[in-house]
């Protein structure tokens, strides 16, 4: 389980987080939503190490991660993986080598071993073919699985997904939420999801978090989200069906 305490961050005079708390469960997909420029993407770095608030515990499991000594910290980030908006993968590397990348880096397993993990997580994410092709001969949604298969290459506890359906067709999203849920549901992850996508809102979200200038405004799941009295929650989420349909026309 995470668990965020009283996140505070600012940046000058700005305060782009006050005081954020929550909860998330092991085999739970969480979503954070909100507008742009809400704290949504800030609030994950904070949780990953990224950025440093100036107030607050960032809780893996009861470990302190933002107090904790360099030991617990490495430990954390070796149970955590992250899908980083627009996928974030080495144009220079294969795919396979590209999923490879944190076995190279953290481990000592043997190339054999690496290679047949790799392979293995190509093959959850349906890409089993693909090993040996290069970014740039990907199309997008393909991309974004291997930075899932990338992400879940060391058998997280903990799994960070930012955007991950930016930039993609409707049905393509569709196909990464139901490939997130698979796999929180499969290896029982504590999975995190930024996002402004409707879809995957009423679909996936068992847990939903919405911010507001900063501020939690907002705490449910997808059953109860759109019967909120939070007028800036109902204003969200009418701007993102009106965006919905006129994608669809």
């Amino acid at each position: 389980m995470i668990e965020i305490k009283n996140i505070v961050k600012s940046f000058g005079d700005r305060t782009v987080l006050a005081g954020i708390s929550g909860q998330f469960k092991p085999g739970e997909t969480s979503l954070i939503i909100g507008g742009s420029g809400t704290g949504k993407s800030v609030l994950l770095k904070c949780m990953i190490g990224l950025v440093t608030p100036e107030e607050g515990e960032v809780l893996y499991n009861g470990r302190n991660f933002l107090t904790g000594d360099e030991e617990t910290q490495k430990s954390i980030r070796r149970e955590m993986g992250v899908l980083f908006q627009g996928g974030a993968l080495f144009d220079s590397k294969t795919v396979i080598e590209n999923v490879r990348f944190p076995l190279d880096m953290l481990t000592d397993m043997s190339t054999a071993e690496k290679n047949e993990r790799a392979e293995f997580c190509l093959q959850r994410v349906g890409l089993e073919k693909a090993g040996d092709r290069m970014p740039s001969e990907i199309s997008g949604g393909m991309k974004k699985r291997v930075g899932i298969a990338r992400a879940i290459v060391m058998n997280p506890k903990y799994l960070f997904c930012d955007e991950p359906n930016s930039g993609l067709d409707p049905l393509t999203s569709i196909k990464i939420d139901e490939l997130i849920r698979e796999l929180t549901d499969e290896f029982k992850v504590t999975t995190i999801v930024i996002t402004h996508d409707m879809n995957s809102m009423m679909e996936i979200g068992e847990k939903i978090m919405f911010l507001y200038q900063g501020k939690k405004l907002w705490e449910g799941n997808s059953d109860t989200l759109t019967q909120s009295n939070v007028s800036e929650l109902n204003d969200f989420i009418y701007a993102n069906k009106l965006l919905r349909e006129q994608s669809h026309r």
